[in-house]
């Protein structure tokens, strides 16, 4: 038979146990509700950086990236015809009207400041000092449905001259996926202008192509401006004379021969 103080002792280690198992509960309650508060932070951080993306990526005009502060040209390799570098503070924005006069035909352009400040800077810059007169197009793609274009800017005809600086590309935004590409390649609409470059970074120049029909490209080329409804014509035409093959790379010369005469800048209204 327990004595009193026998039972009383057994009563205080039930008591003491039943207050350990209370607490692991309360403990384990705790670490549940813990776990749960943070899945839920993480869930509404994934929602809302969800909808961030989708919103960025809709909608009918795309976002412009930040125009740089300041220009770097770097020097390359000597200059195919004699320039200065241009400024390395242009304007961000407003249009410039550069009409190539070839022997082809006239082909106006508008050149989009915003778009790629550095190019059409410099492109503008060369324009102005007669870099681009009395030079050729010296490549012509012709593969209708991936690449159509007329590539100009080199004052060599060879394909490998510049103006003595390369610069960094400026990468267009909000270019559509060009169909059956898996999202490899964007799309560079007819009538588009953009900087022909090396398959290293940085290596954008004086050479640019005019786009006649819907090309396949990274979005790495930067775009500087449209070509006009006349100047899209005078390319048709080329473009319908076919290339000759020669390039290694696609396409070849243009079998109707293109000759930039004159690159004329239009003078800006008065204000």
């Amino acid at each position: 038979m327990p004595t009193n103080e026998q039972r009383r002792k057994a009563a205080k280690r039930k008591l003491e146990r039943q207050i350990e198992r209370r607490a692991e509960r309360a403990k384990r309650r705790r670490q549940r509700l813990t776990l749960i508060s943070v899945v839920a932070v993480v869930a509404l951080v994934a929602v809302g950086v969800g909808i961030y993306f989708v919103a960025s990526g809709s909608g009918s005009s795309a976002p412009e990236a930040a125009p740089p502060s300041t220009c770097t040209y770097n020097p390359s390799e000597p200059a195919a015809k004699p320039n200065t570098p241009p400024d390395p503070n242009p304007p961000t924005t407003g249009t410039v009207d550069v009409t190539l006069q070839t022997t082809q035909g006239a082909i106006p352009m508008t050149l989009d400041r915003a778009s790629a400040p550095c190019a059409v800077n410099a492109v503008v810059s060369l324009a102005q000092q007669g870099f681009y007169d009395d030079t050729p197009c010296p490549r012509l793609v012709t593969s209708k449905g991936s690449l159509e274009v007329l590539q100009c800017g080199d004052p060599t005809g060879s394909g490998a001259g510049g103006p003595g600086y390369q610069y960094a590309e400026e990468p267009p935004q909000g270019l559509a996926p060009f169909p059956g590409a898996g999202g490899q390649a964007s799309t560079y609409s007819r009538g588009l202008i953009a900087m022909a470059k090396s398959s290293q970074p940085g290596s954008t120049g004086s050479q640019f192509f005019l786009v006649y029909g819907d090309s396949a490209l990274p979005p790495e080329y930067s775009v500087i401006g449209r070509i006009s409804t006349e100047g899209l014509a005078v390319l048709d035409k080329v473009g319908a004379g076919g290339d000759d093959g020669s390039n290694q790379a696609g396409g070849g010369a243009p079998r109707i021969p293109v000759q930039i005469q004159r690159a004329v800048v239009a003078t800006p209204p008065a204000p």
